[in-house]
């Protein structure tokens, strides 16, 4: 029999909202594990999940996208848009279950993400991410995205101590894309 294909599906209802909590909190273990034994840096998961899950005005339509991803009987990933400017989007939460890797979720979620902030308008799209993880940075640079200077609204300035922004600056990949919006 056919292995299914992974399905997306956008985060609206108990089933997925209860998924994407599940998987955002094992990616912002994952995160804070890295960050912490690769640049001594930590934050407050919980204060994180409940603002992505709970702030309608993030993640959510119509200013923001935000997904989980079927295969087979399970959920496997999460990824997300949010609006920093009316021409500028930000991917947040791109995380694909270690056991589903090399199915085409991440290229799935990301190309998703990458047409819905066209049609909302974006021209440009940024992203963050741990210098550590490789992996997405190469599926990243595969659609696009490119190497920039730390921006100012990034996704941790709310949950990392003044102190140690610096830090947490010298340990991200700042990334964007220039979108050729229809």
């Amino acid at each position: 029999m056919p292995a299914t294909q992974p399905v997306l599906v956008p985060v609206g209802d108990a089933d997925t909202a209860a998924a994407a909590a599940s998987l955002i909190r094992e990616y912002l273990q994952f995160i804070a594990e890295t960050a912490r034994d690769h640049y001594r840096l930590s934050f407050d998961i919980e204060a994180m999940i409940a603002s992505d899950l709970d702030d309608r005005a993030k993640f959510y339509p119509p200013a923001g996208r935000f997904y989980v991803v079927r295969h087979e009987d399970r959920y496997v990933a999460v990824g997300c848009l949010k609006r920093l400017t009316t021409s500028v989007g930000e991917i947040q939460r791109m995380y694909v279950r270690h056991d589903a890797r090399g199915l085409g979720v991440g290229r799935l979620l990301v190309e998703r993400l990458l047409a819905d902030a066209r049609s909302m308008g974006f021209d440009t799209v940024r992203l963050e991410s741990l210098r550590a993880l490789t992996a997405a940075h190469t599926l990243y640079r595969s659609v696009g995205f490119r190497e920039i200077a730390p921006y100012a609204d990034n996704s941790m300035k709310d949950y990392q101590a003044p102190a140690s922004m610096a830090t947490y600056r010298a340990s991200v990949l700042f990334m964007e894309r220039a979108l050729d919006v229809p």
